[in-house]
């Protein structure tokens, strides 16, 4: 099977959601059923904002297995690849990978002999679930600094860890993907509230409130319309795919 790469920009003409499908002309159709089963990168050319612009980050930022193909019933001779396992390439460089080097690896620590041999566990944690939930808590909460999108809270533990949790929006269960569009970062309260149906987000990112269920001790952390913190990425953003799936699927109004 070949390589494809997957060109994607914010303010691209075509109807991609990156995380779930992508949007092609017919000219590219033979290249992509070819990729179908395969693993495609996703690069971001310099251009984001008209032909004068010199934004962009103009280098590869994601993966994600095509899964299928399917016209576009709206406009002719256009297709949709659709995708799954979807995963930013800073989860594992800047996350994913890290660990704990061992006493005889750091230089201060000449009197720990080194092992003659070392073992070299493969790395298959690109799909893997927990390695997943790992990378996608800790992007949710670098994308909010750590702090409530409800509350406005950003607590800190003894350690220094945030007590900040990553909720997905589109739930895991429902093929909601591992990207931080499709999540938010929330106290555990809030979270619970908002895996319960209690609370939900407009597209405007207002905050709907259930008319039963809440408790006079919650109504002051969840007051109806305010509106919440989202990061200043845009590409951060909950994208409102996923916002409409929880009012539809979870919210209990």
């Amino acid at each position: 099977m070949p390589n494809a790469v997957f060109t994607y920009s914010a303010s691209s003409e075509y109807d991609d959601q990156p995380e779930i499908r992508y949007h092609f002309p017919k000219t590219y159709l033979r290249v992509v059923e070819q990729a179908v089963g395969d693993w495609v990168l996703y690069y971001e050319p310099r251009r984001t904002e008209g032909v004068s612009s010199s934004t962009g980050r103009q280098s590869y930022f994601a993966m994600a297995r095509v899964v299928r193909i399917e016209p576009d019933e709206q406009q002719p001779d256009h297709y949709y690849a659709y995708l799954s396992d979807y995963l930013e390439f800073d989860y594992i460089v800047a996350q994913g990978f890290e660990r704990e080097l061992q006493p005889w690896e750091i230089a201060d620590c000449a009197s720990d002999p080194a092992p003659e041999s070392v073992e070299r566990p493969l790395i298959a944690q690109v799909v893997n679930r927990p390695f997943r939930d790992e990378a996608f808590r800790r992007h949710v909460r670098e994308a909010y600094g750590n702090t409530c999108a409800v509350t406005g809270l950003c607590l800190l533990n003894g350690g220094g860890r945030p007590e900040v949790q990553a909720a997905h929006i589109q739930a895991v269960e429902a093929h909601g993907p591992d990207t931080v569009r499709n999540g938010l970062a929330l106290t555990a309260t809030v979270h619970w509230m908002f895996d319960r149906g209690l609370i939900s987000v407009d597209d405007s990112f207002r905050l709907l409130v259930a008319k039963k269920g809440v408790s006079a001790e919650l109504v002051p952390l969840v007051q109806e319309g305010r509106k919440i913190r989202v990061p200043e990425r845009r590409e951060l953003r909950p994208h409102p795919t996923y916002l409409r799936w929880h009012r539809e699927a979870r919210f209990e109004k």
